[in-house]
């Protein structure tokens, strides 16, 4: 139980970080996440809310990674695994999924009522604390924007959620 309620405070104190970030006037900012053990920056202005990850209904004939189907505030959300999109991991089962995966849901000004299925939230970074890395000159998809890193060496890569949402690959779930 103390496990839970740590976790509850830890998720109310970064929402009230990502609303206090969104207010500010930032030059950038981002939703640090992990998936696969692979640390993504989701931009605020893209990012919506977080949720614990409740039931996902599975929806048949479609990829595998897209997990299936969440009712989030009412809403029916699409929920897509991030490692599994990215090719970080198989797909997960939508009854496998760990107790610190969370549901982080993408603007809805951008027209889809999705949400990313992420392993670990990671907190907030802001430009001061991260530096560009430079490319390797691999062939990326058109949504990975900058790699960063951070104090510890540790690398970031930025995910253009708008870019992401209006992916050829992204939008085709169907199996």
């Amino acid at each position: 139980m103390a496990n839970r309620e740590a976790l509850r405070q830890l998720q109310s104190r970064l929402a009230e970080r990502l609303q206090l970030a969104r207010t500010e006037a930032q030059a950038a900012a981002w939703l640090a996440v992990e998936c696969a053990g692979v640390g993504l920056l989701l931009p605020l202005p893209g990012a919506g809310e977080i949720f614990a990850v409740g039931t996902l209904l599975p929806v048949p004939h479609t990829q595998a990674w897209f997990v299936g189907v969440a009712n989030l505030r009412g809403g029916l959300h699409g929920v897509v695994d991030l490692a599994a999109f990215l090719g970080l991991r198989a797909a997960q089962r939508a009854d496998a999924v760990r107790e610190n995966a969370r549901l982080v849901t993408v603007n809805p000004a951008f027209g889809a009522h999705c949400a990313l299925l992420v392993d670990r939230l990671a907190g907030l970074r802001s430009a001061g604390q991260l530096h560009a890395e430079p490319g390797d000159g691999a062939p990326r998809p058109g949504f990975a924007a900058t790699v960063w890193g951070d104090a510890e060496g540790r690398r970031w890569q930025e995910i253009d959620l708008e870019a992401l949402v209006q992916h050829e690959q992204f939008l085709a779930i169907a199996a």
